[in-house]
């Protein structure tokens, strides 16, 4: 991804970690776990669901399954000091993953998805729900300054409850149109193993990501 991208949709990973961190504090209408019926069976995984001999890019909190032509990037918050954000694109369109500590038995993407809607809506985007493969969805459409091209800037959010996780997604480019490249997005997210470890947190905590050899990093402000 450009380094114009990048700063094109900062404002949307910033809403979406900010509606993480702030949504555990309003009680959600409905806090029942969101995930597809064959999450366990077809992902995204929990590392105790994985074989242990199948091959991925440990990125500590999130591991990746590695495809010919999936480039990887990951964000770095320069002020904190730390990974934020896994940025993958493939297929000319990209997906921003991040993961978060969630309840044994209750869900966050409820929640969160109000509160993401709220904050972009506030911000002066469109924004719509849909009911996708993964579950409900925020399609959210933006003006972008025209010092930065000018259009319209079309992101799908999605999300799944885990084991005592949440797996966030920003979809972004030809994914956000095309039912072809969707599906391909889809199957990567899907392959996506969450580790949440063993160790207490508090809900809504984001997972500590690490940088393994021959990843570049972003500066600060994921997509």
């Amino acid at each position: 991804m450009s380094d114009e991208t990048a700063e094109n949709d900062e404002s949307v990973t910033d809403a979406a970690e900010l509606a993480v961190r702030e949504g555990e504090g309003d009680a959600p209408a409905d806090d029942a776990k969101s995930a597809p019926e064959d999450r366990g069976a077809a992902g995204p995984f929990d590392l105790s669901e994985v074989p242990a001999m199948r091959p991925y890019v440990d990125l500590g909190g999130i591991k990746i399954a590695p495809r010919e032509g999936l480039q990887m990037r990951l964000e770095v918050d320069e002020r904190a000091k730390r990974v934020v954000a896994v940025t993958l694109e493939f297929a000319e369109s990209v997906l921003q993953m991040q993961a978060f500590s969630a309840p044994k038995t209750t869900g966050l993407w409820h929640g969160v998805r109000r509160e993401i809607g709220q904050q972009l809506a506030a911000q002066g985007a469109d924004v719509q729900e849909e009911a996708g493969r993964l579950g409900p969805e925020l399609v959210t459409r933006s003006e972008a300054p025209a010092e930065q091209g000018g259009g319209v800037r079309v992101a799908r959010f999605v999300g799944v409850d885990g084991p005592r996780w949440l797996l966030r997604g920003v979809i972004m480019g030809r994914a956000t149109v095309d039912a072809e490249a969707r599906a391909k997005i889809d199957e990567i997210f899907r392959e996506t193993v969450v580790v949440r470890g063993d160790q207490p947190m508090p809900p809504s905590e984001l997972l500590l990501l690490t940088m393994p050899a021959g990843v570049p990093q972003a500066g600060p402000g994921a997509a």
